[in-house]
C-alpha cells in the first residue's frame, strides 16, 4: 500500500533533540486526528527509540539519526528511527525488559515501552553499521484528512 503522506528527518544524537524529534513526528501525525492518547502513545515509543539512538548507537560519539514516517489511508502509522552507530550484537537479548549495556541509571525497558505502546515493532540491527527500529500503530478512528 502506498502511503498518502510521508516525511524524512535527519539530525544528531545530541540529547536535546530529543524532544524535538518527538514533537515534529507528533505535529506530522495530528493531521490524521489521533486521540490525545494515540498521539502519548506515540510519542513515548519516538522518544525512546531515539533515546536508544543517543545513548547506545553512538555512546560517546555524536552522529546521524533518521527517522523516516509513513501515514496511510486505513489510519496506520508507520515510523523507522534509524541510525549508524554500533549495532546491537543480539537483537533478542537487548529487547528483554531490564537488559541494558549502559549501566547506571538505565532500566533496560526501552524495546518493552516501544511495544506496549505500538501495534507492532520490528528491530533490525548489523553491528558496526547500526539499527533500524521499525514501529507500527493503527490509529482505529479515521482516515486522512482532505489537505
Amino acid at each position: 500500500m502506498k502511503p498518502v503522506n510521508e516525511m524524512d528527518l535527519k539530525f544528531l544524537s545530541r540529547s536535546s533533540n530529543e524532544s524535538f524529534a518527538r514533537a515534529a513526528v507528533a505535529a506530522f501525525v495530528a493531521q490524521i486526528d489521533p486521540t490525545i492518547d494515540e498521539l502519548a502513545d506515540i510519542k513515548t515509543a519516538v522518544s525512546e527509540a531515539v533515546t536508544n539512538c543517543i545513548v547506545h548507537a553512538y555512546r560517546e560519539d555524536l552522529g546521524m539519526i533518521y527517522i523516516n514516517v509513513k501515514l496511510f489511508e486505513n489510519g496506520t502509522i508507520a515510523i523507522r528511527v534509524r541510525d549508524k552507530g554500533c549495532g546491537i550484537e543480539n537483537v533478542k537479548k537487548a529487547m528483554e525488559p531490564m537488559f541494558t549495556t549502559a549501566g547506571g541509571e538505565r532500566a533496560g525497558l526501552g524495546f518493552a515501552v516501544m511495544e506496549s505502546f505500538m501495534n507492532r515493532l520490528k528491530v533490525s540491527s548489523k553491528v558496526g553499521k547500526g539499527t533500524t527500529v521499525a514501529m507500527e500503530k493503527v490509529i482505529i478512528r479515521r482516515g486522512l484528512q482532505n489537505g
